[in-house]
């Protein structure tokens, strides 16, 4: 890939992208075990399907080798993993949920709910942040977490995700201005 075209991608305002649109929920992860989980959201999600040359199992084992290094359950039923790989040129992220709860280490011994995946470029650390960052400042809400909890369909749960997100985005890129 031409490395001009990549610098143009990367230096996009993350709130021109599209998060949480249709295919980015997995509704109902069937997994206990955190790598399994991981590997389930990354298999079932569109999202990450939709990459173009993307394989999901190799990818797969890029979050989990991450995982392993140190939990990323934040507790409140919250989890962030990640993964970077040259094949995604603009980040993307998936929602896996789990009503029942994944053993998934976190820092409150507390099963994990809400299972973000994120899929990163290797050289485009700055968006990773913004969008850890802002995920971080949605689920810490206790009233927001119920919310995507009691969603009764994906779609619900897709909309009410980037509505959010994406006001988030924009006001953090506001601020950044």
């Amino acid at each position: 890939m031409n490395k001009d075209w990549y610098m143009i991608l990367i230096m996009k305002p993350l709130s021109r992208h599209s998060f949480f649109e249709t295919g980015s929920v997995v509704w109902g992860v069937r997994s206990h075990n955190k790598f399994e989980a991981i590997r389930e959201v990354i298999n079932r999600s569109l999202v990450f399907r939709r990459i173009e040359g993307l394989d999901l199992e190799m990818f797969a084992e890029r979050v989990i080798e991450r995982e392993q290094l140190q939990s990323t359950g934040l507790g409140h039923g919250v989890a962030v993993a990640h993964g970077r790989v040259t094949q995604v040129l603009e980040p993307q992220i998936a929602l896996g949920v789990s009503p029942e709860g994944i053993d998934f280490d976190a820092v409150d011994d507390e099963p994990v709910q809400l299972l973000f995946i994120i899929a990163n470029h290797p050289d485009n650390k700055m968006d990773y942040l913004q969008i850890l960052s802002c995920l971080v400042s949605l689920v810490r809400n206790d009233v927001f977490r119920h919310e995507l909890l009691s969603c009764m369909s994906t779609a619900e749960l897709e909309i009410t995700m980037c509505s959010a997100f994406q006001n988030l985005l924009w006001k953090s890129e506001a601020q950044r201005a």
